[in-house]
């Protein structure tokens, strides 16, 4: 953001006995030599992955502007140790503080509120700041970001906004210095060739697991296409960091791609709003976009997702709600042969033997960080005693470990079935209720029909009084919340915690800070320091003060409540 201040460029970045800066080569060069350019004030540190990814792409606008004599830039370090600031700077093109300035440096990052690196300020050549996005601005808009004012900002979006009307596949894929895209072989084709065919985009990144589980889905989609002489052509454009990275992912896949690193990669991603990958952006023949994201709609359908326009969508639309009319857990579990799920010891269950039961599809791995494992008690806890009360029903396990014993070890600590290691339904079954991240708990009526892929909030605030998971049952438990708190304070003082009053609060799970047990629905709670207390915690006093005691309340799964 542009700011009103002027500073002085001398007394900003000197210091007492020095009034210069340094290169890399150990070269001194006077501050004065600088005023009246625009200047860059480069907040960057070797240990900062984002930074040695951006410092490549600010150093090639760098050399395309310094020889206008107009804009200089200043590296101001982060870096822990001499050594590794001498490393890192001669990579670097530009002026550099002293490392031994460290008083400076510190100066200036509290003086321009710097909250995190890879920062750039820009300075216009009266001092005032131009703009504190430099990192963004470069990022997105390369050499024509400059000057970097408003002004010119603006200029770029109306630009932009004007390529969106007009947008073809060359204005999309060509650049100032390239026509062309590379094949896997490494011929470029012209992208003359590409007019008037449809084209998806790949964005993806080689080695991530998204990504290496969609890619050999959306080739043998490409070449299925190919076989029935469709007027369809993949381009890939790679988010990969490493050259050798990009050049194994281009030999896996039979189709084109932009060159490593292209600026276009970057204004691809931003022009597309990029937010996930695998993306699959679908262009249509006439150059304008189709579909912002296909990845979901090849997994599901393959081919007979192809022209992927409007008609076909409402068409899969209505094949899906089809689908989901007809619906059973048949239809879900069983693939040939493979028509069981596995208990203890590997003993096969068939699903027909599941038939009737209201199911839980639980998916986690091991790979998942701690926090999950609270969900994998509370399921446990409410399974026990769900099963004890009803018997029509079960609770599958759907692991996505890397290997057999990482599945068997999670899995021997689980009372209830599970699909089998590597089993291929999982990615059937993933796809098909559009599991996007884990863990993830999916209930399916007696009928064999989708109630909830919200289940594990249900778990999570309700337990076993979520059963069976439906609409009706949620909608009960929420006019049973509201019931319960009838009476209770909005806001109250607690001693455990006298600095802030203590707000009636929802709260998903926490943990009470006065008896260390688990909570879910509602909490006093002070968001400032994150504390909770149950309500019985809360309430205790005042109840003990009324004669009641701890009389009047239950307490099932760390939810104190009022019977």
């Amino acid at each position: 953001m542009a700011s009103d201040a002027v500073h002085d460029l001398n007394s900003l970045v000197s210091s007492e006995g020095r009034d210069f800066l340094i290169r890399s080569n150990g070269d001194q060069v006077k501050i004065s030599s600088l005023i009246g350019k625009n200047v860059g004030l480069y907040f960057s540190a070797s240990w900062c992955p984002p930074c040695r990814r951006f410092t490549p792409v600010f150093a090639g606008v760098y050399e395309e502007l310094v020889p206008k004599g107009e804009f200089e830039v200043i590296f101001i370090s982060s870096d822990r140790d001499e050594d590794s600031f001498k490393d890192y700077f001669s990579k670097m093109p530009w002026l550099s503080i002293p490392f031994s300035d460290s008083e400076i440096v510190k100066r200036l990052k509290e003086l321009f509120k710097v909250r995190g690196i890879p920062h750039l300020v820009v300075l216009d050549p009266s001092g005032k700041v131009s703009t504190d996005q430099g990192v963004r601005l470069v990022s997105e808009h390369g050499i024509n970001a400059y000057p970097f004012t408003a002004e010119q900002i603006q200029h770029l979006k109306d630009k932009e906004e004007e390529a969106r009307r007009n947008q073809t596949i060359s204005s999309l894929l060509v650049s100032n210095s390239r026509d062309y895209v590379i094949s896997n072989g490494g011929n470029q084709i012209p992208v003359s060739e590409l007019e008037g065919k449809v084209i998806g985009l790949y964005f993806s990144v080689y080695g991530y697991a998204l990504c290496d589980e969609f890619t050999p889905i959306l080739v043998d989609t490409y070449k299925k296409l190919k076989e029935k002489g469709q007027n369809f052509e993949i381009v890939s454009i790679s988010l990969d960091d490493a050259n050798e990275d990009f050049s194994e992912a281009l030999k896996t896949v039979p189709w084109l791609a932009l060159p490593f690193q292209d600026e276009k990669c970057r204004k691809l991603t931003r022009y597309f709003e990029l937010s996930t990958i695998p993306t699959l952006v679908i262009i249509g023949q006439d150059g304008k976009t189709l579909i912002s994201n296909a990845a979901e709609l090849v997994e599901e359908h393959g081919v007979d997702a192809y022209p992927f326009t409007q008609e076909k969508l409402e068409e899969l639309a209505e094949i899906e709600k089809s689908k989901l009319e007809s619906q059973t857990l048949e239809s879900i579990l069983v693939h040939g042969e493979r028509d069981f799920g596995i208990g203890k010891n590997g003993a096969k269950v068939s699903v027909s033997e599941l038939g009737g039961k209201n199911i839980l599809l639980y998916f986690l791995s091991t790979l998942v960080p701690s926090v999950p494992c609270i969900l994998c008690l509370k399921l446990i806890e409410s399974y026990n005693e769900i099963k004890q009360k009803y018997k029509e029903f079960e609770v599958i396990f759907i692991s996505s470990d890397r290997d057999d014993n990482s599945f068997q070890e999670f899995f021997s600590g689980m009372p209830w079935l599970a699909l089998p290691f590597g089993d291929e339904r999982k990615n059937f079954i993933n796809r098909r209720f559009k599991i996007q991240g884990i863990p993830a708990v999916v209930a399916i009526n007696e009928s064999g029909r989708t109630v909830s892929t919200e289940a594990r909030k249900l778990i999570t605030e309700y337990g076993a009084n979520a059963y069976p998971f439906t609409e009706e049952r949620l909608k009960q438990l929420e006019e049973q919340l509201e019931e319960e708190a009838k009476g209770w304070p909005e806001k109250l003082k607690h001693e455990l915690h006298d600095a802030h009053e203590l707000v009636r609060t929802r709260r998903r799970s926490y943990i009470c800070d006065a008896c260390d047990g688990m909570g879910s629905g509602w909490s006093f709670y002070c968001k400032e320091c994150d504390f909770d207390l149950h309500p019985k915690c809360a309430l205790k006093n005042e109840e003990e003060a009324d004669g009641e005691g701890k009389e009047g309340w239950i307490c099932e799964g760390g939810v104190c409540r009022k019977a």
